[in-house]
């Protein structure tokens, strides 16, 4: 992972800094079901069931990057005033960071579809106590913590 180059002003030594990689996901919740996608084709996790999400482009809050996630893969409008954030999670991966931020939102526009069918191949609703064998092991901890009201935990691979 590159790194943006810092000058200290007091010498020539240039400081290499530690970045992480800020993600969006959205939990979007029907009575007390929560909408999954399986992810397929993808690279990371094929086969695995997980939740609409994405990283931000450069200049997005955290709300922008996930009302466009949101349109792009599940073709739902969000108004960034109905999304309230409810979990963060900071996952330690081997040679990279990232920092995971889970929302949810009191609304919605439009019924969930599947938009990328080249990186999904199932959207199913399932119910909180029953998600599925194959979820991604740290969406299952997110999700077991929004519901227990945990704002925040870590994650290691």
């Amino acid at each position: 992972m590159g790194g943006n180059r810092k000058k200290d002003t007091m010498s020539t030594v240039s400081i290499e800094r530690f970045k992480l990689i800020p993600s969006v996901y959205l939990l979007l919740i029907a009575g007390s079901k929560i909408l999954l996608s399986r992810r397929y084709n993808t690279g990371y996790c094929d086969g695995q069931y997980g939740l609409p999400a994405g990283h931000l482009e450069e200049n997005e809050t955290l709300k922008q990057g996930l009302v466009r996630e949101a349109k792009e893969e599940i073709g739902v409008a969000l108004d960034s005033a109905d999304l309230e954030l409810v979990h963060t999670m900071h996952r330690k991966i081997p040679n990279d960071g990232r920092v995971d931020f889970f929302f949810t939102a009191k609304k919605h526009q439009g019924e969930p579809k599947i938009m990328e069918i080249d990186k999904c191949d199932d959207l199913s609703w399932f119910e909180f106590n029953n998600l599925p064998e194959n979820t991604i092991p740290y969406i299952r901890q997110a999700f077991a913590a929004f519901l227990k009201n945990i704002i925040y935990s870590e994650w290691e691979e």
